[in-house]
């Protein structure tokens, strides 16, 4: 029977003085926290360990999802009991009483709620393996609220939790960010004392360490995965390793906190001013899970960022989710605004999103804190546009004038090198595109079938769209990034194929240019942003001549064009239904040519703005020879190029000669 409905979410008024930006204050955030919290308990099972939140089952059932549904939002209780550090907090302590409650009925050995025990990831071990997750989760939600939670439990109580930890501490995981999972429950452990002989969280947190690429970003794996995992695992999870294994004053203590506030000050640049989160990577349904590693820096004293501008920046993101709907008139739903499942990851049920808790870390700060007392600040996006370049990841962020950011991606594909026999297609439209922003997702379903927006696709004979797959090179020098890949399709590198991509980021606008080397022609395609509404989209299109353009134009004026500067020979919109994160109706710019045998050179200029689809005249001139693109702005500017050298890699193609 499905249980009523909470009364209507009602926030506090807004505070115009202390949050001039967001009207956010701590009282805002609790609410939020509690209004979420309450639609978990809202669904309880008997016991407490099984909640039956409305949403979808995977194939490890019932109870491993809620097992997550507790496990998660046991992040998001954690820092709102260990806040309350008078006892006065209303409903404060039914959230200790409840979650003591779950944890024990789900830790009980063969009890009628009893959580799957998991098994170690290597093959062929059989069962459910995300009960490591959750006894991560859960060591982590122990630390935050210890002296109110744990400290009262009996021994016996204790024990049988540290038990179910114990036992997923000693499992052997994924060579991902799962390798902090058993650490974490092994360090909490240590923090109080119990057996942790023959565990491996000190090798499994050095392995994490060693992906470490530059201004505190991670790959998740030997995959060059980058995402905002660095934002809700990997960071906080080392942070309290460190913390709780008493290794903060150490060496490698003091380095990850170095590494923490260079990783927050480039965060913050994904962080459009109204909120928006650049919508890149998996497991987007985390959603506010992206602010932990920012409460991580401010709680460690390493937080680059003003106190006022963390509150203004975390508040941003959090009521931009509540004003699109997350969280108020139901439990949090696998999307991100909206419901939306082709975000979700298969392994993703009706519990996943509430690793969004995590993102509350900051109500464990005192409420007297500046963090929560400061006016609010402007943050990094606030300011003028600004360029943040990360080569060894492979991106460059731009934040606008209108206050859209923007991400040339060369470096993330979460994808391995193919391998026979033939197999289906690694990539992501969530890693694979050259270009994500703040207001716009990468379509999916039929859109991510015909793969038309941020790619360059060679067309076979039945018009199916080759795939960018793994990267094989990278370089990044201040305003221009590039990448090579070999098309594929199907798991099969096209025989003969590459496409070098170069990226110059200037100003609001981005020069993409593409050498496509081939041993026979193609029919080209490249895409630009797809922009997404509520109603269908307004296009603009000028389908041919020296610059043949297109634009499409969604809610409140964002504004996606592409045009044709060299190579290109028409230009069209490709409308779709049910194929976006951020709307119904979706639309992408496209542009269309023909490769010659030897090699081709492509140049298009993108934009995305909230203009309403304005056509000023081309700030920029190309003039190519051979395989060397110059590029002249109107400001002055120059960019010189040879797209034949500018991405080192190790490929066996044979470069045809320029000539």
């Amino acid at each position: 029977m499905t249980p009523d409905p909470l009364p209507p979410f009602r926030l506090p008024a807004a505070d115009p003085v202390a949050a001039p930006f967001t009207g956010w204050t701590r009282a805002h955030w609790e609410a939020t926290a509690d209004r979420w919290l309450a639609e978990v308990r809202r669904f309880e099972s008997p016991l407490g360990g099984i909640p039956r939140l409305p949403g979808r089952v995977t194939r490890d059932g019932v109870a491993r999802e809620g097992m997550e549904a507790v496990g998660r939002s046991f992040l998001l209780a954690a820092p709102r009991i260990a806040g309350d550090r008078d006892g006065d907090g209303d409903g404060v302590e039914d959230l200790v009483a409840w979650y003591s409650r779950a944890l024990l009925a789900g830790t009980a050995p063969d009890g009628p709620e009893s959580w799957p025990l998991g098994v170690t990831c290597r093959a062929p071990g059989t069962g459910v393996t995300n009960s490591i997750v959750e006894a991560a989760n859960i060591a982590f939600g122990l630390y935050v609220s210890r002296d109110r939670l744990w400290a009262r439990l009996t021994r016996k109580e204790q024990v049988q939790i540290a038990d179910w930890l114990r036992h997923h501490a000693r499992l052997e995981v994924w060579h991902n960010n799962w390798q902090l999972f058993p650490a974490m429950a092994e360090a909490f452990l240590r923090s109080v004392d119990e057996d942790v002989t023959g565990l491996n969280g000190t090798r499994n947190v050095a392995r994490v360490e060693s992906w470490h690429l530059e201004q505190g970003w991670y790959t998740d794996g030997p995959e060059h995965a980058i995402d905002y995992y660095n934002a809700w695992a990997i960071h906080p999870y080392l942070w309290a390793w460190y913390r709780m294994t008493d290794r903060t004053g150490t060496a490698d203590g003091s380095r990850h906190l170095e590494r923490l506030h260079d990783f927050t000050g480039s965060f913050a640049r994904m962080v459009a001013p109204d909120g928006s989160m650049v919508h890149v990577g998996r497991s987007l349904s985390y959603r506010t899970a992206a602010l932990a590693a920012l409460w991580c820096a401010e709680l460690s004293g390493v937080n680059p960022l003003s106190p006022g501008a963390t509150r203004r920046l975390a508040s941003g993101v959090v009521s931009g989710f509540v004003r699109h709907g997350v969280g108020v008139d139901g439990p949090l739903s696998l999307g991100w605004y909206g419901p939306w499942e082709p975000t979700a990851q298969s392994y993703s049920g009706f519990g996943s999103p509430y690793l969004a808790g995590i993102g509350f870390l900051g109500l464990a700060i005192d409420r007297d804190d500046p963090v929560w007392t400061a006016p609010e600040h402007p943050q990094p996006t606030d300011g003028p546009p600004e360029t943040t370049e990360l080569p060894a990841v492979g991106w460059i962020l731009r934040s606008q004038r209108d206050g859209v950011v923007t991400l040339a991606n060369h470096g993330s594909d979460h994808c391995e090198i193919p391998v026979e026999p033939a197999r289906a297609d690694a990539d992501d439209p969530h890693y694979a595109k050259f270009g994500y922003s703040s207001h716009t997702a990468p379509g999916t379903g039929a859109a991510w079938d015909e793969n038309v927006d941020g790619h360059l696709a060679l067309l076979d004979e039945d018009g199916r769209a080759s795939r960018r797959a793994a990267i094989r090179g990278m370089r990044t020098v201040g305003e221009v990034s590039g990448s090579v890949h070999l098309p594929q399709l199907d798991g099969r590198v096209w025989p003969g194929c590459a496409v070098t991509t170069v990226s110059i980021v200037h100003g609001d606008q981005e020069l993409r240019a593409h050498l496509v080397e081939s041993t026979r022609a193609w029919a080209v395609r490249e895409g630009g942003a797809a922009v997404a509404d509520d109603a269908v989209l307004r296009t603009v299109v000028d389908p041919a001549g020296a610059a043949p353009r297109a634009t499409v134009v969604g809610r409140d004026g964002l504004a996606a064009t592409i045009v044709g500067l060299r190579g290109w020979d028409r230009a069209e919109a490709v409308a779709y239904r049910d194929a976006n994160a951020f709307g119904p109706h979706s639309a992408v710019p496209a542009l269309y040519a023909a490769s010659t045998p030897g090699h081709t050179v492509l140049a298009a200029l993108h934009t995305l703005r909230f203009d309403d689809g304005e056509t000023p005249d081309l700030p920029v001139a190309v003039d190519v020879t051979g395989t060397r693109l110059v590029a002249r702005w109107t400001d002055g500017t120059v960019h010189d190029v040879d797209l034949a050298t500018f991405v080192p890699w190790d490929g066996q193609l044979a470069r045809p000669s320029a000539d």
